[in-house]
């Protein structure tokens, strides 16, 4: 852990312990503030419930052919079934080089059961860089939030993006070019551009310990550092880990990301206790955050 991590759960501690408050503590939401919320979906959290396989919502799938699109490789739609709640929260979600959306497959339903609309892709090419990327990721949110078969399930104001690798890489270019965009989560990311200071997005860069491929020194960590000290940013750093950790089922990465839409997709403080203080834990090899939000 570092010394800021170290500094700033210091100062979280200050900070809650002075703001005690009738009705709750200071970043978790009392039941008034919590009913005057119209994007919060779900029942209240656990850590147990953001690391299940599946949360409380119900999840059915839909298949877009690339035939049918533009912009993007077509891919897999994962959404609640359940419409008595409103419309949900959408997350994009793209694969690294070579990859297709299969790689990334575990986090659909997991993510949508949590409340969320979730459109896995597939790339024009499997060759495609982070720019291009970057760009496949706002069409495809364009083409889920306007002309899908799920469009009226979806709040279109409020989107994230996900990749891994260059699809890591992708999240932060779509992040510089659409700032509305509420969350971006980089997954081991790869990207020749090293400096995001143009990024006000919050943003969650998951990274691995071993990566070979995107080594946390020259790609994970200087992504983070280089976001704006104004941006909500958390950096953690995958023990033991290899680059392609995010392809199979990972319960490390799946807690930290549900939480992470949760607070920015759905502005549910509910889930501000599992981002701050910063994330430890034998899982985590480093960690550093910019909290409190």
């Amino acid at each position: 852990m570092t010394s800021l991590t170290q500094w700033r759960r210091t100062a979280t501690t200050a900070v809650l312990s002075a703001t005690l408050v009738v009705g709750g503590i200071a970043g978790v939401a009392s039941p008034a503030a919590a009913a005057d919320n119209p994007y919060q979906r779900g029942p209240d959290p656990s850590r147990s419930s953001i690391q299940a396989a599946r949360g409380s919502f119900a999840v059915s799938q839909t298949s877009v052919s690339r035939y049918g699109v533009s912009g993007f490789g077509g891919g897999t739609v994962y959404y609640p079934t359940d419409q008595s709640q409103g419309r949900f929260g959408a997350v994009v979600v793209i694969p690294g080089y070579t990859a297709r959306q299969s790689s990334m497959a575990w986090l659909g339903p997991r993510i949508a059961s949590q409340g969320f609309v979730v459109f896995t892709i597939d790339t024009n090419s499997v060759y495609d860089q982070p720019s291009s990327r970057g760009d496949q990721l706002l069409a495809a949110a364009d083409y889920l939030t306007q002309r899908s078969a799920v469009a009226g399930r979806i709040d279109a104001t409020r989107v994230a993006v996900v990749g891994h690798s260059m699809g890591g890489g992708g999240t932060l270019e779509a992040a510089k070019d659409r700032p509305s965009l509420k969350a971006a989560i980089p997954l081991t990311p790869w990207n020749v551009d090293k400096t995001w200071p143009e990024v006000t997005t919050p943003t969650l860069v998951i990274g691995a310990q071993n990566d070979s491929v995107a080594s946390v020194a020259t790609h994970a960590k200087p992504f983070y550092q280089t976001l704006p000290a104004s941006t909500p940013r958390t950096y953690l750093e995958l023990r033991g880990a290899s680059h392609f950790a995010p392809n199979t089922s990972n319960t490390t990465i799946a807690e930290n990301s549900i939480a992470w839409l949760k607070r920015f997709v759905d502005d549910d403080t509910r889930y501000t206790q599992f981002l701050c203080p910063t994330p430890s834990g034998s899982a985590l090899s480093a960690a550093a955050s910019s909290c409190p939000f």
